[in-house]
């Protein structure tokens, strides 16, 4: 079964969304592996974010994720890391399809509600940054 790791920002998870988002990965028939509450250092965040250091963004990009709580979640099933980019929609809400994670919650293309890895190179990455093996219920 494939996996992928979804960070639930601090603009939703500071909304209160973050029960909203889940049951829509759970409602689309994924299992949820692996869940917590947590504050992204910025230490974390330069292993998260490695690929973005140097670039313009790259401090309010951190200031933002590290200004409070995010939760991180493991999600697995058939073609997990495709359809939970689906579901979470364009990056910026704008653009978003209806009913998408970020058309309901997403303020903006910065503050936009959810990370999910992009590919399996990227959740095999991405997931240790954020849980150890022992944290993951497969």
């Amino acid at each position: 079964m494939e996996k992928t790791l979804v960070l639930i920002k601090p603009d939703a998870f500071g909304k209160n969304h973050a029960g909203d988002i889940l049951k829509i990965y759970e409602d689309a028939g994924f299992k949820i592996l692996a869940a917590k509450v947590m504050k992204m250092t910025p230490a974390l965040a330069a292993k998260h974010y490695v690929e973005h250091i140097g670039r313009p963004y790259y401090p309010a990009l951190v200031e933002f994720m590290t200004s409070a709580p995010i939760m991180a979640a493991v999600l697995a099933g058939d073609d997990v890391i495709k359809k939970v980019r689906a579901l979470n929609g364009a990056t910026n809400p704008a653009e978003a399809a209806e009913g998408t994670v970020r058309k309901l919650f997403a303020a903006d293309k910065t503050k936009n509600a959810v990370h999910a890895s992009d590919s399996e190179a990227s959740a095999a990455r991405e997931i240790p940054i954020f849980f150890s093996a022992c944290e993951i219920f497969d």
